[in-house]
C-alpha cells in the first residue's frame, strides 16, 4: 500500500464528505477509494469512518488522523516546491469557502468576479449559510464567521469589526415616536431575531459608557434569517438592531431611521476561520488577502 496516495484518497473523501464524489475528483472508482481505505484501516488497526447509506462521518481516531495527514501533506507539499521553482507557489487548485448568507449576499459575491479574474487557476466552492459549520466534517478550506470564536482547534484572523445600530421606519416612528433613552424601550416593540441553529432570540445590548448593557424588548413577530428581519422593519413592524451594511442603503433612502445612536449596540468581530497549517496554501493565502482587502475598504466593517 502506497502510504502516502492512502492519506492523500482519505484526506479527499473527508474533505468531499463523499466517496462518490472524492471518486469523480480523483478520477477513480468509488471502489477503489473504498479498498483504499479498507487497507489504511487494517493497518492503523483502527475506524477512521462511520458509513452509512445517508451520511459520512469521521470517527475520534480519524479525525485526529486527519489533522495529522494534513500536517504530513502540507510538509511534503512545502518540501517538494522548494524544488519546483516558482511555479508550485502559483495559486490553483480548488477552494471550498463557507460565508455566511447575509455577508456573502451583500458583500462578498457582488465583487467575486474580481477574485476569479485576479487568479483564473483556482476553482472556488462557496456556500452560504446562517449555521457555524464543522471545516472538517464538511471539507471547507475556510470559513468567514461574525462573532467570537469558539473553535479552539482552528486558526481566526480578524478582519474587522462589524458596526451595528437601531433603527425603525419613519412610519413606525410617527405612530410610536422615537426613543430618546434606553428607559424609553419598555414602551417600544420590536422585531425579534432568533437563531437558526439553537432557536436561542438574540440579546438587544447597547454600548453605555464603553460596557454592553442588555434590554429586553418586547416583539410580535421573531424571524431567523436576516433580510426578513429587515423587511419586517422595513413594514413598520418595530424597532430592529441590524448591521450597519445591511441597512445603509435604506438609511440613505430615508426608509429606515437610525434611533439611540448615542448608546450603539456593541460591534461585533469578523474573522476568517481555518484548520492549522492551511495558510501555507497559496491558494488560500490570496484569497484571504483579496477578503480582508474587501472588508477593510468598508468602513461598516471598521467599528
Amino acid at each position: 500500500m502506497d502510504r502516502l496516495k492512502a492519506m492523500q484518497t482519505f484526506v479527499r473523501i473527508v474533505e468531499a464528505n463523499s466517496y462518490t464524489k472524492a471518486a469523480a475528483t480523483l478520477d477513480l472508482p468509488r471502489a477503489a477509494l473504498t479498498a483504499t481505505i479498507k487497507k489504511l484501516e487494517a493497518f492503523l488497526g483502527t475506524r477512521l469512518l462511520h458509513r452509512t447509506t445517508r451520511r459520512l462521518s469521521l470517527t475520534p481516531d480519524g479525525a485526529e488522523y486527519f489533522k495529522k495527514c494534513l500536517d504530513i501533506l502540507e510538509a511534503v507539499e512545502d518540501a517538494e516546491s522548494t524544488f519546483r521553482g516558482q511555479d508550485a507557489q502559483r495559486p490553483r487548485g480548488k477552494l471550498r469557502v463557507d460565508l455566511p448568507g447575509a455577508v456573502g449576499r451583500h458583500l462578498v459575491m457582488p465583487r467575486i468576479a474580481d477574485f476569479t479574474r485576479a487568479y483564473p487557476e483556482i476553482e472556488l466552492v462557496v456556500s452560504m449559510t446562517e449555521r457555524v459549520v464543522d471545516l472538517t466534517q464538511e471539507g471547507l478550506d475556510c470559513s468567514l464567521r461574525v462573532g467570537e470564536l469558539q473553535d479552539s482547534s482552528l486558526v481566526g484572523r480578524r478582519l474587522g469589526n462589524m458596526g451595528f445600530l437601531t433603527c425603525a421606519s419613519p412610519w413606525y416612528l410617527a405612530q410610536h415616536g422615537a426613543p430618546q433613552t434606553l428607559d424609553d424601550l419598555p414602551g417600544h416593540r420590536g422585531v425579534l431575531h432568533f437563531s437558526g441553529r439553537t432557536g436561542r432570540v438574540f440579546d438587544w445590548d447597547f454600548m453605555v459608557d464603553g460596557r454592553p448593557v442588555v434590554v429586553p424588548i418586547r416583539g410580535a413577530i421573531a424571524v431567523n434569517e436576516p433580510d426578513a428581519y429587515i423587511s419586517c422593519a422595513l413594514q413598520g413592524m418595530g424597532l430592529i438592531q441590524a448591521a450597519r451594511y445591511q441597512v445603509r442603503a435604506h438609511l440613505a433612502s430615508g426608509a429606515l431611521v437610525e434611533v439611540l445612536a448615542a448608546t450603539p449596540p456593541a460591534p461585533m468581530p469578523i474573522s476568517l476561520l481555518y484548520p492549522q497549517g492551511r495558510m501555507a496554501s497559496p491558494r488560500l493565502g490570496v484569497f484571504a488577502a483579496w477578503l480582508g482587502e474587501l472588508l477593510r475598504s468598508d468602513p461598516d466593517l471598521q467599528a
